[in-house]
């Protein structure tokens, strides 16, 4: 099984925010995850960005591998 870590698109049309998630790369972007670790808000300015830095090292030390936005997000909280 490969897990990814992932950006879940939530909101109204046309005023999206994320979740990041960790989910198998087999699922659909918006269907089943295992677990939540924060979100991402690129509507509001400046852009609103929480993670639980705990659960994504978590992850990272069991083999997630981040997308490529996820991975931008990560190393601006310093967690990469």
């Amino acid at each position: 099984m490969a897990v990814k870590m992932r950006l879940r698109r939530m909101g109204a049309k046309k005023a999206p925010f994320y979740r990041i998630v960790v989910a198998d790369e087999r699922y659909p972007r918006d269907g089943r995850f295992i677990e939540e670790i924060g979100y991402y808000d690129p509507t509001k300015e400046p852009s609103v960005v929480k993670v639980d830095a705990e659960a994504a090292k978590k992850w990272l030390a069991n083999g997630a591998q981040p997308t490529d936005t996820v991975k931008v997000i990560l190393k601006k909280e310093g967690i990469l």
